[in-house]
């Protein structure tokens, strides 16, 4: 599993819910923790930033305003 592919996932599914948990699983074979975890650095890097720079960036700025919330 590499940048490319994990912003690609996300692309095609943007919202959480529980099937999102179920393919995150059948796709990777990961817990949707894991996988959120991975998502993040692989939108922090400069390979996942070539590969999918929107959904980097809506990945980044999603992670920024969670940080924000609880800062709050």
């Amino acid at each position: 599993m590499n940048a490319a592919e994990l912003l690609a996932f996300e692309r095609t599914r943007p919202r959480h819910d529980g099937t999102k948990e179920e393919a995150i699983r059948a796709e990777f074979g990961i817990t949707p923790a894991r996988y959120y975890i991975f998502l993040t650095r692989a939108a922090g890097s400069l390979e996942g930033l070539a590969a999918d720079p929107i959904t980097a960036r809506r990945v980044r700025a999603a992670g920024e305003r969670r940080r924000e919330r609880t800062a709050a």
